[in-house]
Protein backbone atom coordinates (compact mmCIF):
# COMPACT_ATOMS: atom_id res chain seq x y z
CA UNK A 1 0.00 0.00 0.00
CA UNK A 2 1.30 3.35 -0.65
CA UNK A 3 0.64 6.33 1.75
CA UNK A 4 -1.59 8.75 0.76
CA UNK A 5 1.59 11.74 0.89
CA UNK A 6 3.50 9.81 -1.27
CA UNK A 7 0.41 9.04 -3.28
CA UNK A 8 -0.16 12.34 -3.95
CA UNK A 9 3.20 13.10 -4.83
CA UNK A 10 3.89 10.21 -7.32
CA UNK A 11 0.25 11.06 -9.08
CA UNK A 12 0.07 14.39 -9.38
CA UNK A 13 1.99 17.58 -11.03
CA UNK A 14 1.92 20.33 -8.18
CA UNK A 15 3.56 23.14 -7.32
CA UNK A 16 6.46 23.10 -4.95
CA UNK A 17 7.55 26.12 -2.34
CA UNK A 18 10.77 25.15 -1.44
CA UNK A 19 11.88 26.69 1.96
CA UNK A 20 14.86 26.95 4.50
CA UNK A 21 17.30 26.59 2.01
CA UNK A 22 19.70 28.88 3.98
CA UNK A 23 19.49 26.53 7.24
CA UNK A 24 20.61 23.30 4.48
CA UNK A 25 23.59 25.68 3.25
CA UNK A 26 24.37 25.87 7.17
CA UNK A 27 23.68 22.25 8.14
CA UNK A 28 25.73 20.92 5.16
CA UNK A 29 28.49 23.62 4.23
CA UNK A 30 28.83 26.31 1.64
CA UNK A 31 26.55 25.91 -1.38
CA UNK A 32 28.58 24.80 -4.76
CA UNK A 33 28.98 28.26 -6.31
CA UNK A 34 28.55 26.45 -9.76
CA UNK A 35 28.34 22.96 -11.67
CA UNK A 36 32.33 23.41 -12.42
CA UNK A 37 32.97 23.15 -8.31
CA UNK A 38 30.61 19.61 -7.97
CA UNK A 39 32.87 17.17 -6.48
CA UNK A 40 32.94 13.87 -8.97
CA UNK A 41 34.54 10.47 -8.60
CA UNK A 42 34.32 6.81 -9.35
CA UNK A 43 32.90 4.37 -7.05
CA UNK A 44 34.85 1.47 -5.95
CA UNK A 45 32.81 -1.10 -7.74
CA UNK A 46 34.53 1.09 -10.76
CA UNK A 47 31.26 1.61 -12.81
CA UNK A 48 29.07 4.41 -10.34
CA UNK A 49 29.98 7.98 -11.27
CA UNK A 50 29.01 9.64 -7.91
CA UNK A 51 28.34 13.70 -8.41
CA UNK A 52 27.66 16.20 -5.62
CA UNK A 53 29.02 16.03 -1.59
CA UNK A 54 29.25 12.46 -0.60
CA UNK A 55 27.67 13.43 2.93
CA UNK A 56 24.53 14.61 1.55
CA UNK A 57 21.55 12.79 2.79
CA UNK A 58 19.54 12.10 -0.66
CA UNK A 59 20.99 9.58 -2.90
CA UNK A 60 19.03 9.88 -6.39
CA UNK A 61 20.97 7.19 -8.08
CA UNK A 62 20.48 7.54 -12.13
CA UNK A 63 20.24 4.95 -15.01
CA UNK A 64 20.73 7.08 -18.44
CA UNK A 65 21.53 5.86 -22.16
CA UNK A 66 23.54 9.24 -23.97
CA UNK A 67 20.79 8.53 -26.84
CA UNK A 68 17.89 8.11 -24.89
CA UNK A 69 15.65 11.67 -25.71
CA UNK A 70 13.69 10.73 -22.35
CA UNK A 71 17.07 11.28 -20.62
CA UNK A 72 17.60 14.64 -21.84
CA UNK A 73 13.97 15.82 -21.53
CA UNK A 74 14.55 14.88 -17.84
CA UNK A 75 17.90 16.68 -17.48
CA UNK A 76 16.85 19.89 -19.43
CA UNK A 77 13.02 20.20 -18.74
CA UNK A 78 11.96 17.28 -15.82
CA UNK A 79 13.36 16.66 -12.80
CA UNK A 80 17.31 17.29 -13.99
CA UNK A 81 17.48 21.21 -13.25
CA UNK A 82 15.93 20.76 -9.64
CA UNK A 83 18.00 17.89 -9.02
CA UNK A 84 20.79 20.53 -9.83
CA UNK A 85 19.81 22.99 -7.55
CA UNK A 86 19.78 19.91 -4.26
CA UNK A 87 23.59 19.34 -5.56
CA UNK A 88 24.66 23.14 -5.81
CA UNK A 89 22.59 23.26 -1.73
CA UNK A 90 24.55 20.14 -0.64
CA UNK A 91 21.59 18.14 0.47
CA UNK A 92 21.37 15.72 -2.61
CA UNK A 93 23.89 13.60 -4.21
CA UNK A 94 23.66 11.79 -7.68
CA UNK A 95 25.04 8.33 -8.73
CA UNK A 96 24.98 7.86 -12.63
CA UNK A 97 24.87 4.23 -13.93
CA UNK A 98 25.48 4.99 -17.86
CA UNK A 99 23.89 2.38 -20.32
CA UNK A 100 24.69 1.55 -24.09
CA UNK A 101 21.78 -0.73 -24.88
CA UNK A 102 20.40 1.57 -27.51
CA UNK A 103 23.12 1.03 -29.92
CA UNK A 104 22.05 -2.45 -30.30
CA UNK A 105 18.41 -1.39 -30.33
CA UNK A 106 18.56 0.80 -33.21
CA UNK A 107 22.19 0.64 -34.56
CA UNK A 108 25.46 2.50 -34.38
CA UNK A 109 27.85 2.64 -31.64
CA UNK A 110 26.66 6.26 -30.66
CA UNK A 111 25.97 5.28 -27.19
CA UNK A 112 29.20 3.39 -26.07
CA UNK A 113 31.46 6.11 -27.76
CA UNK A 114 29.47 8.54 -25.35
CA UNK A 115 29.88 6.64 -22.18
CA UNK A 116 33.77 5.91 -22.94
CA UNK A 117 33.88 9.55 -23.57
CA UNK A 118 32.24 10.33 -20.52
CA UNK A 119 34.36 8.08 -18.55
CA UNK A 120 37.42 10.01 -20.20
CA UNK A 121 35.94 13.10 -18.99
CA UNK A 122 35.58 12.40 -15.26
CA UNK A 123 39.32 11.14 -15.21
CA UNK A 124 39.73 15.19 -16.29
CA UNK A 125 37.31 16.10 -13.93
CA UNK A 126 35.20 17.44 -16.37
CA UNK A 127 32.09 15.13 -16.26
CA UNK A 128 29.24 17.19 -14.86
CA UNK A 129 30.10 19.85 -17.46
CA UNK A 130 30.72 17.45 -20.09
CA UNK A 131 27.58 15.22 -19.10
CA UNK A 132 25.57 18.66 -19.79
CA UNK A 133 27.26 19.52 -23.04
CA UNK A 134 26.43 16.24 -24.55
CA UNK A 135 22.46 16.08 -23.32
CA UNK A 136 22.18 20.00 -25.17
CA UNK A 137 23.46 18.59 -28.13
CA UNK A 138 21.96 15.01 -28.28
CA UNK A 139 21.55 13.37 -31.80
CA UNK A 140 18.10 12.39 -32.99
CA UNK A 141 17.31 8.69 -31.54
CA UNK A 142 17.83 7.19 -34.86
CA UNK A 143 21.03 8.83 -35.98
CA UNK A 144 24.48 7.35 -34.69
CA UNK A 145 25.54 11.26 -34.07
CA UNK A 146 27.96 10.42 -31.15
CA UNK A 147 31.15 9.83 -33.74
CA UNK A 148 34.12 10.66 -32.20
CA UNK A 149 34.39 13.76 -34.61
CA UNK A 150 31.18 15.22 -33.31
CA UNK A 151 32.59 14.13 -29.36
CA UNK A 152 35.39 15.87 -29.65
CA UNK A 153 33.81 19.03 -31.17
CA UNK A 154 31.32 18.72 -28.15
CA UNK A 155 34.44 18.45 -25.54
CA UNK A 156 35.53 21.72 -27.17
CA UNK A 157 32.67 23.31 -25.50
CA UNK A 158 34.29 22.38 -22.20
CA UNK A 159 36.81 24.29 -20.86
CA UNK A 160 40.06 22.70 -20.25
CA UNK A 161 38.71 19.14 -21.31
CA UNK A 162 40.60 18.76 -24.56
CA UNK A 163 43.65 17.56 -24.87
CA UNK A 164 46.26 15.05 -26.68
CA UNK A 165 45.06 12.89 -23.48
CA UNK A 166 41.55 13.21 -23.71
CA UNK A 167 41.15 12.69 -27.36
CA UNK A 168 43.19 9.71 -27.36
CA UNK A 169 41.32 8.34 -24.75
CA UNK A 170 37.74 9.53 -27.07
CA UNK A 171 39.43 8.29 -30.07
CA UNK A 172 40.71 4.50 -29.34
CA UNK A 173 37.76 3.99 -26.81
CA UNK A 174 40.06 3.42 -24.05
CA UNK A 175 38.04 3.30 -21.30
CA UNK A 176 36.11 -0.20 -23.50
CA UNK A 177 35.93 -2.02 -20.27
CA UNK A 178 34.44 0.15 -18.36
CA UNK A 179 31.31 0.88 -21.19
CA UNK A 180 31.08 -3.04 -21.23
CA UNK A 181 30.65 -3.41 -17.05
CA UNK A 182 28.37 -0.25 -16.82
CA UNK A 183 26.35 -1.72 -19.43
CA UNK A 184 26.24 -5.20 -17.08
CA UNK A 185 25.90 -3.18 -14.28
CA UNK A 186 22.46 -1.67 -16.47
CA UNK A 187 21.56 -5.02 -16.72
CA UNK A 188 21.92 -6.54 -13.19
CA UNK A 189 19.77 -3.33 -11.51
CA UNK A 190 16.58 -4.34 -13.72
CA UNK A 191 16.67 -7.97 -11.70
CA UNK A 192 14.87 -11.31 -12.59
CA UNK A 193 11.95 -9.13 -13.84
CA UNK A 194 13.87 -6.87 -16.01
CA UNK A 195 16.74 -8.94 -17.28
CA UNK A 196 17.91 -6.29 -19.79
CA UNK A 197 17.90 -3.50 -17.48
CA UNK A 198 15.24 -1.04 -15.58
CA UNK A 199 14.76 1.35 -18.86
CA UNK A 200 15.90 5.12 -19.02
CA UNK A 201 15.85 7.34 -17.09
CA UNK A 202 15.43 5.45 -14.24
CA UNK A 203 15.56 6.65 -10.79
CA UNK A 204 16.14 4.96 -7.60
CA UNK A 205 16.21 7.54 -4.43
CA UNK A 206 17.88 6.32 -1.15
CA UNK A 207 17.63 2.81 -2.41
CA UNK A 208 14.24 2.63 -3.36
CA UNK A 209 13.28 3.04 -6.78
CA UNK A 210 10.14 5.00 -8.52
CA UNK A 211 8.14 2.41 -10.09
CA UNK A 212 8.10 2.18 -13.58
CA UNK A 213 3.86 2.69 -13.39
CA UNK A 214 5.23 6.32 -12.12
CA UNK A 215 8.29 7.19 -14.03
CA UNK A 216 6.59 10.33 -15.73
CA UNK A 217 7.61 12.10 -12.93
CA UNK A 218 10.88 12.43 -13.65
CA UNK A 219 9.65 14.67 -16.65
CA UNK A 220 7.42 16.67 -14.53
CA UNK A 221 10.30 19.29 -12.84
CA UNK A 222 8.36 20.36 -9.91
CA UNK A 223 6.48 17.15 -9.00
CA UNK A 224 10.25 15.49 -8.28
CA UNK A 225 11.53 18.59 -6.65
CA UNK A 226 8.39 18.43 -4.08
CA UNK A 227 9.58 14.46 -3.77
CA UNK A 228 12.63 14.83 -2.98
CA UNK A 229 11.97 17.92 -0.90
CA UNK A 230 9.67 15.38 0.95
CA UNK A 231 12.03 12.14 0.94
CA UNK A 232 14.60 15.31 2.94
CA UNK A 233 12.00 16.03 5.17
CA UNK A 234 10.74 12.72 6.16
CA UNK A 235 13.23 10.26 5.50
CA UNK A 236 12.01 8.06 7.18
CA UNK A 237 8.36 7.53 5.73
CA UNK A 238 10.02 6.88 2.44
CA UNK A 239 11.97 4.11 3.67
CA UNK A 240 8.70 2.84 5.40
CA UNK A 241 6.85 3.07 2.01
CA UNK A 242 5.54 0.09 -0.17
CA UNK A 243 5.01 1.57 -3.69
Amino acid sequence: MVRVGWWAVLCAAVVLVVAGCGQRAAEFGPDFASAEELPERLGADGTTITVGDPDAPVKVHLYEDPRCPYCEEFEFTGGGPQLREALLDRWARTEYTLASFLDDRVGGTGSKKAVNALRAALEEGKFVEYHEVLYANQPEESVDGYTDAYLLELAGKVKGLRSPTFDTAVRSMKYRAFVTASQKAYEKAGGAKEPKGPGTPTAVINDKRIPPQYNALLLEGESFAELLQKIYDHPGEWQDTTL
